[in-house]
């Protein structure tokens, strides 16, 4: 299999460069569902105690893996996050009997197992690994690719894969594009920032919404469908800097794979 190293651009979505073409297309894109999810939250879930203060959807209906392999305690989570204290849908899915991983490099010791079903890891997941020729690579030896986490944890699949990583969701879903890993993945939860490109996410606006675009096109390309969008109204009202778009800074997108029956 032939290595990718970059992903494949969408068309522009004008004749000519223009952002408000590029931003209308990703809004509309990002805020309409591919696919119909009648049951979204965990509260059908024994042990589930109060909603979390932002609804992370997974989608729980028959058709798709995710509810029998809770129901068979077969199921596991991996948790993206940096130093966040609402770990309140990790703890309701440990509760429900699947195995949750947590990685948050703000953590005090390496490795905390939290009841039967939960570990905090005291990793960062990054789009690259570290490179130990570097000086200042040696101080985030605790940072990781994804990929290499789950050889490592040798986990071959995740069933629900939440981040929430303050704007490197870009690059670390481009990596997970690039190396196949998305396709051990049957449901992705993601806060997708939008006030600024996003870290080492480099061009003008109009260029930084083309590639938003391509990636999440990249994703239905896997078999990655949209069900649930979430607008969190209580962030900026911000689009790259700029108060237009009637878009808020912060979404929260779940897609779940349909690959996986």
């Amino acid at each position: 299999q032939t290595v990718r190293w970059h992903i494949e651009l969408q068309p522009w979505a004008s004749p000519t460069p223009s952002l408000n073409y590029e931003a209308s297309r990703f809004l509309k894109y990002i805020s309409t569902s591919q696919i119909s999810c009648e049951h979204m939250n965990l509260n059908s879930l024994k042990g589930y105690s109060k909603t979390s203060k932002k609804p992370w959807s997974i989608c729980l209906d028959e058709r798709f893996s995710l509810i029998h392999r809770i129901r068979s305690k077969q199921c596991r989570l991996y948790s993206l996050g940096l130093g966040n204290d609402d770990n309140q849908f990790e703890i309701s899915m440990a509760n429900s009997g699947c195995e949750v991983h947590r990685f948050d490099p703000s953590i005090k010791s390496a490795h905390i197992q939290e009841g039967r079903h939960l570990w905090y890891h005291r990793l960062s997941i990054d789009w690259r690994d570290p490179n130990p020729a570097i000086a200042a690579h040696k101080l985030h030896s605790n940072t990781k690719k994804l990929g290499t986490v789950l050889n490592e944890f040798g986990h071959q699949k995740i069933d629900v894969l939440k981040a929430d990583v303050e704007s490197a969701e870009w690059k670390i879903l481009e990596n997970l594009i690039l190396e196949d890993v998305v396709e051990q993945i049957g449901q992705l939860v993601f806060e997708v920032h939008i006030h600024w490109p996003g870290f080492e996410v480099s061009g003008n606006d109009s260029t930084v919404v083309r590639y938003w675009y391509s990636l999440l096109r990249e994703l239905e390309l896997k078999d990655f469908r949209l069900f649930h969008t979430y607008k969190d109204l209580s962030k900026p009202q911000m689009f790259l800097k700029k108060e237009a778009f009637n878009a808020s800074s912060c979404y929260t997108l779940s897609w779940v794979n349909t690959r996986w029956k």
